[in-house]
C-alpha cells in the first residue's frame, strides 16, 4: 500500500536514507563502545541519527527547491541551505549528547567548532551522495531520452526511404492499364489492377522496421514482377536461383524491389528485345550474398566498388547503413559479359527454427 503512493524516486530515497542513517548509527555506537563508551551511549547515536534523519529530509525538499535553477544560483543557494541544516543538527546533535553524556560536553569554543565541523561533515557527505544519485539519474534519463529520440529518428529515416516508391513505376503501370483499356484487352488490364493493388497493399503494410527471410522476399518480388510482365511479356526474363540456406536468411522487407525496379528501367524497357533479370543469393562465412544481375548496356562509366547513385541504390544503400552499420557492403559492377550487377552483402542472420 505504502509503495502505492510513492514514485520509483522515492521509494530509492527513503531507501538509502533508511539504510544510510542505519548505517550512521551502527558506526557511531560501535566507535563509540570501542573508545570506551558505556552500553547506555546507544541512546545517544541513536538520538544523532534520528536527528540527522529529520534534518536531511527537510533539506531534500530545499535542494528540490532550487534543482532547475540556473547553476550559478543554484550552487550557492544550495550551500545556504546545507549550512542552516548543519547549524540545526549540529544543536540537536550537541543536545542529545550532552543530555546523556554531561562529561561529553567541551571545555572550550574549539571544542563546539569540532562538534559543528563534525556534523558539516557529515551534511557535506549527505549532501554529495544526494546530488550525485541525483545528477547520475539526470544524466542517465537524458541518455535514455537521446537513445529514444535517435532510435525514433532512424525509425522516421526507414519508414521515409521505404516508403518512397518510384513515381515512374507507377506512371508506367498506370499508363501501361490505360492502353490496355483502349485496345478493349480488359481481362489483362483487370489483371494489372490487381497485380498493383496486391502489391501496393504488401508494400504499404509491411513494417520497414520489421525483417523478412529472403524467401518471402522472394516471394513478394513475384507480386511486382508479375506487374511488370503483363506490360513486357515475353520482353521481360527472370531467372532466381538462392539455396536453402540463404532462402532462410533475414533481410529488410522490400529490400530488391528498388533494385529490379532500376534493371527494368535501364536494361529492359530500353530495348525492343527486352532481356533477363538474374537474382542469385548464397551464404559463406556467416555472410549473405545476393547478386541481382541484368544483361542491358551497362553503365557508361563505373567508378568501381560503391558505384551507381540512383535513387533506389542511393535509398537501399541508406536503409542497409541505418540497419546494420560497418557490416552491410553494397558494390554495384559492369559485367564482363555485359550490363550491370549490384551486390549486397549483409550479415547472415538465419529465422530461428
Amino acid at each position: 500500500m505504502f509503495k502505492r503512493f510513492l514514485t520509483a524516486p522515492a521509494r530509492l530515497f527513503w531507501m538509502l536514507q533508511l539504510v544510510g542513517w542505519f548505517g550512521y548509527f551502527a558506526l557511531n555506537f560501535l566507535a563509540a563502545v570501542g573508545y570506551g563508551k558505556p552500553l547506555h551511549y546507544v541512546w545517544v547515536s541513536a538520538g544523532s541519527a534520528l536527528a540527522g534523519l529529520v534534518v536531511t529530509s527537510v533539506l531534500r525538499y530545499g535542494f528540490r527547491a532550487v534543482w532547475e535553477w540556473p547553476t550559478g544560483r543554484m550552487a550557492p543557494a544550495a550551500v545556504v541551505l546545507l549550512l542552516l541544516a548543519t547549524a540545526v543538527y549540529a544543536r540537536f546533535h550537541a543536545e542529545v549528547v550532552f543530555r546523556w553524556c554531561m562529561d561529553c560536553r567541551p571545555a572550550s569554543l574549539m571544542g563546539y567548532i569540532g562538534y559543528f565541523g563534525t556534523t558539516l561533515y557529515v551534511m557535506m557527505s549527505w549532501a554529495g551522495l544526494y546530488f550525485g544519485i541525483k545528477f547520475g539519474r539526470a544524466i542517465a534519463h537524458e541518455r535514455e531520452t537521446a537513445l529514444k529520440a535517435n532510435a525514433a529518428a532512424h525509425e522516421a529515416q526507414l519508414r521515409m526511404l521505404r516508403y518512397q516508391l518510384n513515381p515512374h513505376f507507377l506512371f508506367n503501370t498506370l499508363n501501361a492499364i490505360s492502353t490496355l483499356i483502349l485496345d478493349q484487352q480488359n481481362a489483362t488490364a483487370n489483371r494489372m489492377v490487381g497485380g498493383l493493388s496486391a502489391f501496393l497493399r504488401h508494400s504499404l503494410d509491411s513494417d520497414p522496421m520489421q525483417r523478412v527471410t529472403l524467401n518471402d522476399e522472394l516471394e513478394a518480388l513475384q507480386r511486382y514482377l508479375g506487374i511488370e510482365q503483363l506490360r513486357f511479356g515475353e520482353r521481360l526474363r527472370v531467372d532466381v536461383e538462392a539455396d536453402t540456406e540463404a532462402r532462410r536468411a533475414l533481410v529488410p522487407s522490400l529490400i530488391l524491389q528498388p533494385l529490379i525496379e532500376n534493371c527494368i528501367k535501364y536494361a529492359i524497357s530500353r530495348r525492343i528485345e527486352g532481356g533477363t533479370i538474374a537474382i542469385r543469393a548464397s551464404v559463406a562465412r556467416e555472410c549473405l550474398t545476393v547478386r541481382v544481375q541484368d544483361d542491358g548496356p551497362g553503365m557508361p562509366e563505373c567508378p568501381g566498388n560503391g558505384g551507381g547513385n540512383g535513387v533506389g541504390l542511393a535509398n537501399t544503400r541508406e536503409r542497409l547503413k541505418v540497419l546494420y552499420g560497418d557490416r552491410q557492403r553494397v558494390d554495384v559492377l559492369n559485367r564482363a559479359a555485359g550490363g550491370v550487377e549490384v551486390v549486397l552483402n549483409l550479415p547472415y542472420e538465419p529465422v530461428a527454427s
